[in-house]
C-alpha cells in the first residue's frame, strides 16, 4: 500500500500521486485499484477526495471506471491520446523531448504542405495574424495568436486529419502554456523569427516553407527548454 498523505492535501497533490503510482507501476497497466475505502485510507485521505482524484485521471486518459467492476488501469500507450501529453510531460522531461520532436517534424510537414495547396484568402490570413503577432499587447496575447498561425497553417494544408492533429496537440499544449512563454515576450521578435516561414508559404515554396518552419521551431524549442532549465 502506499505511503499515507496528510489529510491536508489538496486534490491535485493526490492526483499526482496516484498519477505517479500508476505511471511507475506500482498499479499495473490492466489492474484493478483497490477498493476506495482501501485505497483512501491508504493515503491517508477522504474516500470524496479520493473520488475527484480518480475522475481527474480518468478524464485523462489514466483509469476507467465501470459500475460494479471497480476501477482499472489503462494501458495508456496502448489506448491513450495526447490528452495526456501535459500530465506526462509534467511528471517525466524525456516525455517532453518526444513532443518537441513531433512538434518540430508534424510543423515543418504542415509548413511545407501550406505552401503547396494554401489560397490566396489564407495567405492573407496568415499576414494578417503575423501583424497582430507584432503589435500583441503582451507575451501571452502573442503566444495565443502563435497559435492561431499554426491553426491556419494546418487549415492551409487542405487536409482536415492535420488541422485536427494540430487541434489535439493545442489542446494539450494550452493548459500549461505559461511553461512555454519565453519566446512570446517579446512579440515583436517573435514575430520576426517566424515571418520567413509566413513568406515562404506565401511565396508558395515548399521547400522554404519546411526549412524555415524548422528552423523556427528549433529556436523557439531553445528558448521554452532554457527558460524551464532556470525555474
Amino acid at each position: 500500500m502506499p505511503e499515507r498523505i496528510a489529510r491536508s492535501t489538496l486534490v491535485d497533490t493526490l492526483t499526482e500521486r496516484l498519477r505517479d503510482d500508476v505511471l511507475d507501476g506500482t498499479f499495473p497497466a490492466g489492474s484493478l485499484l483497490p477498493p476506495e475505502r482501501e485505497l483512501a485510507a491508504g493515503y491517508g485521505v477522504t474516500r470524496t477526495t479520493l473520488k475527484h482524484a480518480l475522475s481527474r485521471l480518468e478524464q485523462a486518459g489514466l483509469l476507467s471506471t465501470r459500475h460494479g467492476v471497480g476501477t482499472r488501469v489503462r494501458d495508456f500507450l496502448h489506448l491513450g491520446g495526447t490528452d495526456l501529453l501535459p500530465m506526462l510531460a509534467a511528471r517525466d522531461g524525456a516525455w517532453l523531448t518526444e513532443v518537441f520532436e513531433v512538434r518540430r517534424h508534424v510543423g515543418a510537414l504542415i509548413a511545407r504542405r501550406a505552401a503547396v495547396r494554401r489560397t490566396a484568402a489564407q495567405a492573407r490570413r496568415l499576414s494578417a495574424l503575423l501583424g497582430e503577432l507584432a503589435a500583441a499587447p503582451d507575451g501571452d496575447a502573442a503566444q495565443l495568436t502563435e497559435v492561431e498561425i499554426h491553426r491556419e497553417l494546418a487549415r492551409s494544408t487542405a487536409n482536415r486529419v492535420y488541422l485536427l492533429l494540430t487541434n489535439s496537440l493545442f489542446s494539450a499544449y494550452l493548459p500549461v502554456r505559461t511553461a512555454f512563454a519565453a519566446p512570446f515576450g517579446d512579440p515583436a521578435a517573435a514575430a520576426d523569427r517566424i515571418a520567413p516561414v509566413i513568406e515562404a508559404v506565401a511565396a508558395k515554396d515548399g521547400e522554404a516553407a519546411e526549412r524555415t518552419a524548422t528552423a523556427y521551431l528549433r529556436a523557439t524549442e531553445r528558448l521554452m527548454l532554457a527558460a524551464l532549465r532556470q525555474t
